[in-house]
């Protein structure tokens, strides 16, 4: 999943004041208004009261939210997420304007922020340059006479573009794409290699029967021979059927994503020889030379069937097959940076087929996007010193330590679990770092040339410096601190390997934080948030990790048992959730994600109690203290999606659609406690079929 700022929806920001629910709330006489200085949080004018919370809970949070949203020509979804980008987005532009508009010492990371920002607007110096800027990456193709050349060219195309532990990132339209952290057998950092090559989101979509799939095949040809005659390519129809063929077999190559999302079973380790030997074809020496990699004794062969396929395929498919292969995906990669025509092609495909997105995002906002993605410390520094104030930084920090203290608490409590295996989990809570706000050391930008005028090289360099970052990581200690978010991205991240937390700065905003806001909506939101990433550490993969960070068995077998019926029985629950006919949530792609959701959420709920000291919540305008914190987590997932955009989650996303995360409440007794569910409600859980994870 490649990391995108977006643009946030403009909502209004009274704060309607409604009656009390129809639930358990206390008398009148009970009911406080807002304390001075307290702000209620959560959101009455996006709520629908009409609907029952115990028959649609997201429809009664965010009923109202919904129906007066519209979705912006320019998105494929809206959700809290994209709200809180709102704010960011336009921090950031008002940074980057600070910096276009004073003349930076060159050489600086202001310079270079400044020159690639303005490179990248420039889209008259684009269209005139034409392709004379990837010409000669194109004539490098073009060259090859062999296939020993072949592994050369695919070996320097390689880049650090994927990351399959903390992001469930696959896509690279390279070969192969690399991720370098510890071995996830503990021990050294090493690269790891996985599959890649396809232009669609994944092989699901090449191999499956489904009549939209199979429709958007078709049109994926048709849109190959389309870009190749755009950029002036020869022969581009009899191109584009090689291209798609190759890529047919690429796909059958591939191992599923369900299958990628299992490391336990996804990964190996292999030396350079063993790459010789279990996957033949490919001209091993060529290829890791050409990727800087030929130094390296250690690899993790992350989909380590897809590469024996992918090597083979190498060796028996035609020559010019993969030649007009690496000039599509080439231009494809990069139509952001190419004449006009290219990337309205690229939107008009991506955009619009796959994602029912109806207008491209202003070029100024991709602008923005693509900073973020190439030099995004740099202005990371300059965010988080204008926009996130040190005491914004103490409290989650202080909310991070009393929900870690809960989720503790949790698996003390837990009737079936082994003291040996109580032991190394409450250790992994214990030595859980976690980065609040931004990263304690910033990435080096000293060795990158941006070239003035020139969006396609700057693009190219700046991925280039991060692959030779990565790459020098290889063979070091493992570094705990390590971050994998820029300070302004609107999102958190657990890091199984390092047994660590990120959670950006951007994210703690509304509608996820409020510092002036009750705890109730804090910790039903950002805590909720919090949670939710400590938890990503037991879920059905990260459980699979030690304190260490080191993947290996530390469960006895009964207590194995007893996780895996529950996170079955959780996998089934979300498989019965049909946004449409036929087409249902897959419960095993969403599984860890939500196990995280659960077990997040009921250590933000203790930890929330725990915070009250004894005393009982105050009903603030006319909510009790469970019902705001249930409505503040609902909040945080509205959630809005164009029906292309819905499917294409639903067949690629480990995360499950926002409006069934917000249900993650029917699986917590106070849940029916708050809202008065009874049997007969469609969202009613009888107490035996509530999971319980942790």
């Amino acid at each position: 999943m490649k990391t995108r700022l977006i643009a946030a929806l403009m909502l209004g920001t009274a704060v309607a004041t409604l009656g009390p629910v129809a639930c358990n709330s206390p008398d009148a006489s009970e009911q406080v208004a807002s304390t001075p200085g307290t702000e209620l949080g959560i959101r009455p004018d996006w709520m629908d009261t009409s609907a029952n919370p115990g028959d649609d809970f997201f429809r009664y949070a965010d009923g109202k939210w919904y129906d007066e949203t519209e979705i912006p020509a320019d998105r494929s979804s809206v959700g809290g997420f994209f709200i809180a980008d709102q704010q960011t987005e336009k921090n950031i532009a008002a940074l980057i304007k600070e910096i276009v508009s004073s003349d930076p010492e060159p050489g600086t990371d202001a310079a270079k922020v400044k020159k690639f920002y303005q490179a990248f607007l420039d889209t008259k110096a684009i269209d005139a340059a034409g392709m004379k800027p990837i010409q000669a990456d194109l004539n490098r193709f073009e060259g090859i006479s062999d296939k020993q050349q072949l592994a050369k060219v695919l070996g320097s195309q390689v880049r650090a573009d994927v990351d399959p532990l903390n992001a469930t990132d696959f896509e690279t339209e390279n070969l192969f794409g690399i991720f370098v952290t510890q071995a996830l057998k503990g021990g050294e950092v090493v690269p790891y290699i996985l599959q890649g090559g396809l232009g669609l989101p994944e092989r699901e979509y090449y191999l499956s029967s489904d009549a939209k799939m199979a429709g958007l095949r078709g049109d994926y040809q048709t849109y190959i021979a389309n870009l190749l005659k755009a950029a002036d390519i020869d022969d581009a129809d009899a191109k584009a059927k090689r291209i798609y063929d190759l890529e047919m077999k690429i796909a059958k190559a591939h191992v599923s994503r369900e299958d990628s999302d299992d490391w336990a079973t996804a990964s190996s380790l292999w030396s350079k020889k063993d790459f010789e030997a279990k996957a033949p074809g490919m001209d091993w020496d060529a290829f890791f030379k050409a990727a800087q990699l030929d130094g390296f004794k250690t690899f993790d062969a992350y989909h380590p069937s897809a590469i024996t396929g992918l090597s083979k395929l190498v060796e028996s498919e035609p020559l010019e097959a993969w030649k007009d292969w690496l000039v599509f995906h080439q231009i494809n990669a990069n139509t952001a940076v190419l004449p006009t025509k290219l990337d309205q092609m690229s939107f008009d495909f991506y955009g619009k087929t796959l994602s029912g997105t109806e207008q491209q995002r202003p070029r100024d906002k991709r602008a923005l996007a693509a900073v973020n993605t190439y030099m995004g410390d740099a202005l990371g520094k300059l965010y988080v010193e204008k926009y996130f104030p040190a005491s914004a930084k103490a409290e989650i920090k202080g909310m991070v330590d009393n929900i870690k203290d809960a989720f503790a608490n949790r698996i003390e409590a837990v009737d079936w679990m082994a003291p040996e295996t109580k032991a190394e989990a409450k250790k992994k809570v214990e030595t859980m770092e976690v980065g609040v706000g931004y990263p304690d050391e910033w990435t080096d930008y000293d060795s990158l040339t941006i070239k003035e005028g020139d969006a396609y090289a700057d693009v190219q360099a700046a991925e280039k410096l991060r692959y030779r970052q990565q790459l020098a990581k290889v063979g070091k200690p493992l570094d705990k601190g390590e971050w994998w978010m820029n300070a302004q991205l609107v999102n958190a991240v657990n890091l199984p390997v390092q047994n660590a937390l990120n959670f950006p700065a951007a994210i703690l905003q509304p509608p996820f934080f409020d510092p002036k806001a009750d705890p109730a909506y804090n910790y039903g939101a950002i805590g909720a948030v919090i949670g939710h990433e400590i938890s990503h550490s037991f879920d059905n993969n990260g459980a699979e990790f030690d304190s260490t960070g080191a993947m290996r068995d530390w469960w006895t077998d009964a207590d194995r048992k007893k996780f895996e019926e529950a996170g079955k029985a959780l996998a089934d629950q979300y498989d019965t959730y049909e946004p449409f006919p036929g087409l249902n949530v897959k419960g095993e792609l969403t599984l860890g994600e939500n196990i995280a959701d659960i077990a997040g959420l009921q250590a933000a709920y203790d930890a929330y109690h725990a915070s009250l000291g004894g005393k009982e919540a105050p009903v603030i305008d006319g909510f009790t203290g469970d019902q705001r914190f249930f409505i503040a987590y609902a909040q945080t997932w509205a959630t809005k999606m164009r029906e292309a955009a819905l499917r294409q989650r639903i067949a690629t996303d480990g995360h499950a659609p926002g409006q069934y995360r917000a249900l993650t409440v029917r699986n917590m007794d106070a849940w029916y406690k708050a809202f008065d569910v009874k049997e007969g409600d469609k969202l009613y859980l009888p107490p035996e079929k509530r999971v319980k994870v942790w």
